[in-house]
């Protein structure tokens, strides 16, 4: 039996569609790459539990939660509990720019060993695992079409991270 959990990320993009991912490792899926965010607190919206992740993962005060991308439920394991996930996915837009802060302390708990921008192109051939699997099409059908409507992806099976 899995513990429900309600999350929300951003994809932060800079001015020419690269988008921000950090890359975690996890004990049940293994490594990958996925957007800043994470649970939701007691009483909080997807949106401002967005906006609150992104600010303790990348001290960014600036970006703002735009329109929704995605929702999604996947399986993980977190602190030892196994989880099924559901995620809001928002969009966002920011400078090109690393981090700020001291960040260690929350990046050590919540598992993440780096960080990085994709291109739309990089994105495309990953050959990494991305959370969720269809980013990049994701991204790019949303470049296409300004103002379309969020996908709701359902749920996504994993087991070991991997491309969708």
């Amino acid at each position: 039996m899995r513990t429900p959990r309600q999350a929300a990320r951003i994809a932060v993009l800079d001015p020419q569609g690269a988008v921000f991912l950090f890359r975690y490792d996890n004990e049940e899926v293994g490594v990958h790459w996925a957007m800043p965010g994470g649970g939701l607190d007691p009483g909080e919206t997807p949106r401002e539990g967005a906006l609150r992740e992104l600010r303790e993962e990348t001290g960014w005060t600036d970006v703002v939660p735009g329109p929704l991308l995605c929702t999604w439920e996947h399986d993980y394991t977190r602190a030892g509990v196994p989880v099924r996930q559901h995620e809001h996915v928002f969009l966002g837009e920011g400078p090109h720019r690393q981090p700020v802060g001291d960040l260690v302390p929350a990046h050590r708990e919540d598992g993440i060993l780096t960080w990085r921008w994709w291109t739309p192109a990089e994105l495309a051939v990953a050959g990494e695992a991305l959370w969720p699997p269809q980013l990049p099409e994701l991204l790019a059908k949303r470049a296409r079409r300004t103002g379309a409507a969020p996908e709701h992806l359902g749920f996504v099976p994993g087991g070991r991270a991997g491309r969708g």
